[in-house]
């Protein structure tokens, strides 16, 4: 019997997440516990019995889209951040977005499920998704089977191995985080501290110093740059 060669998926929710770009998402899922997001379900699977029994989970495996890289090629062997640009590996041996078929696998924490407006959502915590991401597929976590213990990490280094800097806040900055809270009743602070410790520069840049740099989140631009010996969070700007 011949290969099947191509397939035919739909997509069954979308995400709407606080990342509205690819710059600043962190290379995995869980690293950036106070990153929020939410599943939407879309017709016809935007149903509360299609998820029943999925509230005795705290995580799920999602299965989604790497829609913004769709109209770029992929190429063989990639130069992996985490080894600072500077050695290629295969692309089957990394997490690269850019892949024969563009589809990426993470593991989330979920929050509540629920309807509003007619319309189905799962919260999600500590996602790693671009907001309007589409979604594949989803599955519960089960910590007997999912998590191995003796498990090799290849090349990518643990958090623990991982040399973080301090991440400092100019007095603008808090000040405007503050009124940002306040507003919003969302932890930004914490937010901002998670994502730019993990130092979401692309390998060429990391030497550099003193170079602004914006994340956008939500409808906010975080303005900040790298020192010698730590991150600055310089200003908030509204988009």
């Amino acid at each position: 019997m011949p290969p099947i060669n191509s397939f035919t998926l739909n997509t069954i929710g979308i995400v709407h997440s606080c990342y509205k770009e690819k710059f600043g998402i962190p290379r995995q899922p869980g690293l950036v516990t106070e990153a929020t997001a939410r599943l939407e379900l879309i017709p016809p699977y935007s149903r509360l019995d299609i998820l029943e029994g999925l509230d005795g989970f705290s995580h799920i495996w999602i299965q989604f889209v790497f829609h913004a890289c769709m109209t770029e090629n992929w190429k063989a062997k990639i130069r992996p951040p985490r080894l600072g640009g500077k050695i290629k590996m295969g692309v089957f041996a990394t997490r690269a977005t850019h892949r024969p078929n563009p589809i990426g696998l993470s593991v989330v924490k979920i929050g509540r499920i629920y309807q509003e407006d007619k319309k189905t959502f799962i919260d999600l915590h500590g996602a790693d998704l671009l907001d309007g991401t589409p979604v594949l597929d989803i599955k519960p976590y089960l910590p007997y089977a999912d998590s191995i213990a003796d498990a090799k990490g290849g090349f990518a280094p643990t958090p623990a191995q991982m040399q973080i800097k301090p991440v400092l806040f100019s007095e603008l900055a808090k000040a405007q985080c503050e009124t940002y809270q306040n507003l919003h009743k969302r932890e930004i602070t914490t937010l901002i501290k998670q994502i730019v410790e993990q130092d979401p520069r692309p390998s060429y840049l990391s030497e550099q110093v003193d170079r602004e740099h914006g994340i956008k989140l939500w409808d906010i631009n975080i303005k900040w740059c790298a020192r010698n010996d730590h991150f600055e969070i310089l200003r908030i700007e509204d988009e």
